[in-house]
């Protein structure tokens, strides 16, 4: 499932891109809904998807500037997500939430930056909307 609310831009339309695009994975509607609003306040282009295939299907046509990546999600974990981001390509920043064991994002957060990502960063659940605020300014 994916939710996707572009904002309209009077010069050049609702299709053009932003220079801050977010793709969210995360099974959890209510989160993802909240990170899209919190997001979107600070400037953000938004899509939130609740499964790796449609993550999958999004990027290439999205090219997202910032990925929240959840690690426990359907179809695919966060790790062969991570793994396919990578293979793809992907070179900008990510945030690796999850609600369960802090040391699983941990340890996908070294995998990422031994495979060449420079901005990654863990968020854990619950997350608060200063610390969301904060992860998404930098």
């Amino acid at each position: 499932m994916v939710f996707s609310r572009p904002s309209a831009n009077p010069t050049t339309g609702p299709a053009s891109m932003s220079d801050k695009r977010l793709l969210i994975v995360d099974d959890e509607p209510d989160f993802g809904e909240f990170i899209r609003r919190v997001a979107s306040d600070l400037g953000y282009e938004v899509r939130v998807t609740t499964n790796g295939l449609d993550f999958q299907k999004n990027y290439a046509d999205f090219q997202p500037t910032l990925i929240i990546l959840d690690m426990v999600i359907p179809d695919l974990d966060g790790n062969e997500l991570l793994l396919w981001l990578l293979q793809q390509g992907y070179t900008s920043d990510l945030i690796i939430t999850t609600g369960f064991n802090p040391d699983y994002a941990r340890d996908a957060k070294t995998l990422a930056e031994f495979k060449g990502l420079h901005r990654v960063n863990v968020m854990v659940k619950p997350v608060t909307l200063a610390h969301l605020r904060a992860a998404l300014g930098n």
